[in-house]
């Protein structure tokens, strides 16, 4: 049985840019050249039913990447700049699709790096957040700086991570899949 209170299948799909990473060619295609860089999306989604939605994933911490002092303590490393549009990028982007936060039945987030759990902080805390039971536990093992992980986006959610053991459907027509190995 799924866990989320929503019914009929999923009305659509929304996919979200939300940011982009400067990333070394050669960590996102084989044999790639190392000095070049790639500008890759950093994406969300929502999967729209007819009584509320999904946010998957979150993009960035928004706090943290515009200011100073944050961004140098947590992403002062190998040139990593996370680059954001002006204004909220998620926030617009729902608001373009026709959602309203009031109905988000709950985020769902892939794996725990910092270009995913940004939005956990700011949304409603009625919401729960899905996070699978390894990605939960690493996280809580001690991930940080070095792993690419801003803990506190999901640490400080706690009381409302719900916690996921590998393929698990949430909704009708909205299923979890593991795929460890990324973080």
């Amino acid at each position: 049985d799924a866990p989320l209170p929503l019914t009929g299948l999923p009305r659509a799909l929304h996919a979200f840019v939300v940011g982009y990473e400067p990333i070394s060619e050669a960590i996102s295609l084989r044999d790639g050249d190392p000095a070049r860089f790639l500008l890759e999306p950093v994406t969300a989604a929502a999967v729209e039913y007819a009584d509320g939605w999904v946010l998957l994933d979150g993009g960035f911490n928004l706090d943290v990447v515009r200011s100073p002092e944050l961004r140098a303590r947590h992403l002062n490393y190998d040139s990593y700049t996370p680059v954001v549009p002006p204004g909220d990028p998620l926030r617009d982007a729902v608001a373009r699709a026709g959602l309203r936060w009031s109905d988000l039945a709950c985020c769902a987030i892939s794996h725990a790096h910092l270009d995913h759990t940004g939005a956990v902080p700011t949304l409603p805390p009625e919401v729960p957040v899905l996070v699978q039971r390894r990605e939960w536990a690493w996280v809580e093992g001690g991930a940080g700086h070095r792993e690419v992980v801003l803990p506190g986006d999901l640490v400080d959610a706690a009381a409302r991570v719900r916690l996921v053991d590998g393929d698990a459907p949430l909704a009708p027509g909205l299923t979890a899949l593991a795929t460890h190995g990324h973080t």
